[in-house]
């Protein structure tokens, strides 16, 4: 994912909180907020917070970066808050009260009122990503010849991937690939190669993006290649160029994860905070699959390959 962390950047100058008017206590940490009744499934990601009196909040709109909330407040028993927005663009507007320990709410949006649910994330258990694992058997999800381990993540459109020389690559502008199978702790390897100038991403359990970028040579940030991204940019730019075949590896236990990529280690056990944009769902606590962005530039895979941790669904 990439070109909307960006705009977030220069949104972070219009921070706004309203005094507080209304019990906000019920309202306040992270929520992961998700629509109803819709294919595919909005999903968003809420943190609400209270300083000297005020509220502020951030909020991941569905994809990129999470960006501060214009407006925030409480009124009732009701939370309505807005995002920033760039220039005189309209911001949505979300409401939500309490029900059975649930944030029931809608946004409104461009004139279409969208219907979510959102549910506190898990607290996770103590995990260590660089413990001594038992390994199951390997799942290969490319064959090199055929894409029948792959669903698409938007039904009813075609896919835009294909086979060629050995392996999966995409037309730009292609839909997203999701694995028919499912996994919970995992260790993933994968091999690929981008196109100048382009980008793709690796998505854990379907909710955590691993930036893939054609980044060589530049200075690491949080949307750099193998960043979690928008969250934790990697230790160092292990990047090769456009071309040359890269080869990433992470292990994944609870939500803690260890990367290297090309040999060099990015990520040493990081403590996944929150989902990225573009995540399929929050059940953060669910096993997920592995989902291959293809909606930006052109990539190619020649090895997916998930050696689940316990067991596998």
């Amino acid at each position: 994912m990439r070109g909307v962390s960006s705009v977030a950047g220069l949104l972070l100058v219009v921070i706004c909180t309203i005094p507080v008017a209304a019990d906000s206590t019920p309202f306040l940490g992270r929520w992961n907020l998700m629509s109803v009744g819709r294919e595919p499934t909005y999903v968003y990601w809420l943190e609400v917070k209270e300083r000297g009196g005020a509220l502020t909040g951030r909020l991941l709109n569905r994809g990129g970066s999470p960006i501060p909330l214009r407006e925030i407040s409480v009124e009732g028993n009701e939370l309505i808050f807005r995002p920033a927005s760039p220039g005189d663009r309209p911001s949505p507007e979300f409401r939500a009260r309490i029900k059975d320990d649930e944030l029931i709410g809608t946004v409104t949006e461009r004139g279409r009122t969208i219907e979510w649910i959102g549910r506190r994330p898990p607290r996770w258990g103590r995990a260590d990503a660089n413990a001594n694992h038992t390994f199951g058997p390997p799942v290969e999800l490319f064959d090199g010849r055929s894409l029948d381990a792959w669903d698409v993540q938007h039904k009813g459109q075609s896919s835009g991937w294909s086979v060629v020389d050995g392996a999966m690559t995409n037309q730009a502008k292609a839909n997203n690939l999701v694995s028919k199978q499912q996994f919970t702790d995992f260790k993933i390897r994968a091999e690929y190669k981008l196109e100048a100038g382009s980008n793709s991403g690796i998505y854990l359990r379907g909710r955590y993006e691993l930036q893939v970028l054609d980044d060589h040579g530049k200075a690491v940030d949080s949307g750099g290649h193998m960043a979690l991204y928008a969250w934790e940019a990697p230790r160092v730019n292990a990047s090769k160029l456009a071309g040359e075949w890269q080869t990433m590896e992470a292990t994944l236990v609870g939500n803690r994860v260890t990367v290297t990529l090309n040999g060099q280690k990015v990520h040493d056990n990081l403590a996944i905070e929150a989902i990225t944009g573009g995540a399929l769902d929050g059940d953060e606590s669910r096993p997920g699959p592995i989902m291959l962005q293809g909606d930006h530039g052109t990539v190619w895979f020649r090895r997916v390959t998930v050696t689940p941790i316990g067991r596998t669904q």
